[in-house]
């Protein structure tokens, strides 16, 4: 992944390290998306029957009800020690805050443009949306905060949740984070066949508005199949990080800082852009150093040696333009200023201001979401937010009959410009009924001038 690959204008800069792959491309994956139509149009065709099969066959799971009941649940919580209980509470009421203050932003308003012309917007959130938190080999329960209390504080009415077994085992703690975030409904359910009995319905799951939360290459093909059907929160591909640095960072905490997220998985980019040649090769010393015993390291290296990239550039105009570029979804700045990135950047998922917040307090505590958008989406999507489970709708009424003529009669005018005619007509009938008059395409006649509409 070049600065050339990136966008047309160029960005001068030196590569102390190139990323071994360059294939940047959104599309799917042909093996993925055969799979994921096989098994949607299964489940399309046999319902539950074929969500059973499924499940047994990807997940070896195929309980008589993949819905857990309040008894279940209690017992699951139960398992789940105090502290981790208490640091869920804790995390859960971060990200509340947030999704409430959002939720302020947005507005109903009502406006009378002209004598009894009313125009309005009302902000109303959608009926029901389906929630996947990935299992796996990490068991994001995180994802259950982010998903589910953002939707509840949107107004959902209902939000269903599914989250597979891992290695065979019921994850509790996510279970339990689920549970306390208000979900309406949580399946031990996973993949694709979790995803598509959301989104069409079965005769055990009713069908939803919305799909959100993250997921493997077959969950995230399935969301892409499907939307249009139901709505998705956005299209997510590998975690992504970029750290812009200057002389003034620590290289071993850009180092940690890099593979945190490159753990993710062995197809997740980590790019540092710095002005500093010193630090940059502290940076990747420090890597190769780190790397030796981390445990996760099976994910960490092949994402740092296959996606990996270090850029020296001569100032942090130029490091700031080249990381728009890459429109990231998760963008550390450290340096000197970090503020100045809300000033000169654009093109991000969130924004991790200075050396005391890491994009790992994004992931799991702080309370932003950290569903966002990746491969370039940043461009022109923010990530999952209250506004993303609700729906902008606009509603107008006209009292004053001589206003509704007034705009009868523009209507016409405009309607025959686009050779419209019905739509002509209905400003034709209003105009003729409140100012008085005939219609020269119809015989019909008003008795007399109405009175107001109301």
């Amino acid at each position: 992944m070049t600065p050339q690959k990136l966008s047309s204008v160029a960005i001068a800069s030196q590569m102390l390290k190139k990323p071994e792959k360059t294939n940047t491309s959104l599309g799917s994956i042909p093996e993925v998306r055969e799979v994921v139509e096989g098994v949607i149009a299964d489940i399309r065709a046999r319902g539950d029957v074929a969500v059973r099969e499924y499940s047994v066959k990807f997940d070896n799971h195929g309980p008589e009800s993949f819905r857990l009941d309040a008894t279940q649940l209690a017992e699951i919580i139960a398992r789940v020690p105090t502290q981790v209980i208490e640091d869920i509470e804790f995390v859960q009421k971060q990200v509340r805050f947030m999704a409430e203050k959002q939720l302020e932003t947005l507005t109903d308003f009502e406006v009378e443009t002209m004598p009894g012309v009313f125009l309005g917007q009302k902000q109303v959130p959608i009926n029901a949306a389906g929630v996947y938190i990935p299992g796996g080999k990490y068991p994001l329960l995180a994802s259950a905060h982010m998903t589910i209390i953002t939707a509840k504080v949107a107004g959902v009415a209902r939000v269903a949740a599914c989250t597979p077994l891992i290695q065979g085992e019921v994850p509790d703690a996510t279970i339990a984070a689920m549970a306390m975030a208000g979900a309406d409904e949580i399946y031990l359910l996973g993949g694709i066949q979790a995803v598509a009995a959301m989104a069409i319905g079965t005769e055990t799951i009713a069908k939803v508005d919305m799909l959100a939360g993250p997921g493997n290459a077959f969950v995230a093909e399935a969301k892409r199949q499907l939307f249009g059907e139901v709505g998705i929160d956005l299209f997510a591909g590998p975690t992504e990080v970029l750290i812009v640095a200057d002389d003034s960072a620590d290289p071993f905490i850009v180092a940690v800082d890099l593979l945190s997220q490159a753990e993710h998985g062995p197809d997740s980019p980590a790019v540092l852009i710095t002005t500093s040649a010193a630090l940059g090769s502290a940076v990747m010393a420090h890597i190769d150093t780190i790397l030796i015993d981390m445990p996760t390291r099976d994910f960490a290296g092949p994402a740092w040696r296959d996606w990996g990239a270090v850029h020296i550039v001569e100032n942090m105009d130029d490091a700031f333009a080249l990381a728009d570029q890459y429109a990231f979804e998760h963008v550390q700045i450290l340096t000197r200023e970090p503020r100045e990135a809300l000033v000169k950047m654009t093109n991000y998922g969130a924004l991790f201001l200075g050396e005391g917040t890491c994009v790992s307090y994004g992931d799991k505590v702080i309370g932003t979401n950290h569903v966002l958008p990746t491969r370039g989406a940043a461009r022109y999507t923010g990530g999952l937010w209250v506004g993303k489970y609700m729906r902008t709708v606009t509603y107008q009424e006209i009292t004053n009959t001589e206003s509704s003529a007034f705009f009868g009669e523009l209507c016409g005018r405009a309607a025959r410009v686009e050779r419209f005619e019905g739509h002509a007509r209905s400003g034709d009938v209003r105009a003729a009924k409140y100012r008085g008059g005939s219609l020269p395409w119809s015989e019909h006649t008003f008795d007399s001038v109405a009175g107001d509409a109301s």
